[in-house]
């Protein structure tokens, strides 16, 4: 009896020394996330109910900010124009990733090389990236789409400026820029796929359409949705993009309301509480978002 006594603490030692040591490899990576996401967001969140003065706590006011906020005439512009990027990234932006990582796993040759190319806009500084569409989008004949244009003898054209799809030309660029990480992320997904899976298929006789759609897209479900909802969520946040390409032009139709939180907090006078109070109104917003994608994960798990 003793001796199991023993051999049980001894068990008992050696597992909380390695859940230690796990733990002491894990505190890092909580410190990271406590000072550079959990506490600005948090604190984020309670002053947007302060009156502030720069960034300095002065007087709680309630939901003033939060009323200035959402009385503001341009606020469903804000709003509508933020639900059109998001629209237009998933139209544009979500499944031509996937149809290229099934394209690049069906190759033979040449395979890792297409992979890098479609990687390196992944690799160009953010800002760089928007200043050359930028140019390349320049209403004169000097624009390279211009340029092009004229060579059918066409006019050129006003692509920015034009209020009706200026969002969807910024998200036109976002998408060159992002879809490397995209594609990578569901080539991964679609090389972990059991080859018997295929090869079970192909003896039923199922053609590549068929495979695909029996056999690689409910293998992969879990990371479209997970890169749906990654998606939605980063795309809700835009703000490089217009500030960088159109300046929330033309008549604020390609302002976002992370663009607003940009122009109240670090642009305007003394409206920092409104800008923490978009910030707040975006939290609940994608908190919302992240809720469905968790109840439809669980759908997804018990289904597959």
């Amino acid at each position: 009896m003793k001796i199991e006594n023993h051999i049980i603490r001894q068990k008992q030692r050696e597992r909380a020394k390695k859940n230690l040591l796990a733990w002491l490899l894990f505190l890092p990576a909580l410190i990271v996330l406590y000072f550079i996401i959990w506490r600005p967001q948090v604190m984020g969140f309670a002053w947007s109910f302060f009156r502030m003065k720069g960034y300095r706590v002065e007087e709680f006011v309630g939901f003033d900010n939060y009323r200035i906020v959402l009385s503001n005439t341009h606020f469903v512009q804000w709003l509508l124009n933020t639900v059109k990027y998001v629209l237009w990234s998933l139209v544009v932006g979500f499944i031509p990733p996937y149809i290229v990582a099934l394209m690049i796993n069906e190759m033979v040759h040449l395979k890792n090389t297409f992979k890098v190319v479609i990687y390196l806009p992944m690799i160009v500084p953010g800002i760089a990236a928007f200043l050359i569409w930028k140019l390349m989008y320049s209403s004169d004949a000097t624009g390279l789409l211009n340029m092009f244009l004229s060579l059918f003898g066409m006019e050129p054209y006003v692509w920015l400026q034009d209020g009706r799809f200026t969002i969807l030309f910024i998200v036109i660029s976002m998408t060159w820029k992002s879809m490397g990480g995209a594609m990578l992320l569901y080539f991964a997904a679609v090389q972990g796929i059991s080859t018997e899976l295929y090869e079970a298929a192909v003896i039923d006789g199922a053609g590549m359409w068929k495979r695909i759609l029996h056999v690689t897209l409910p293998q992969t479900s879990g990371v479209l949705l997970l890169n749906l909802i990654r998606q939605i969520i980063s795309v809700f946040q835009v703000m490089e993009e217009p500030l960088s390409m159109t300046g929330g032009g033309p008549n604020e139709a390609s302002v976002s309301l992370g663009y607003k939180i940009y122009q109240y907090g670090i642009v305007g006078n003394n409206q920092v509480g409104q800008a923490l109070a978009i910030s707040g109104i975006m939290f609940v917003l994608l908190i919302i978002c992240t809720i469905f994608y968790f109840y439809f994960n669980k759908k997804i798990q018990e289904q597959y």
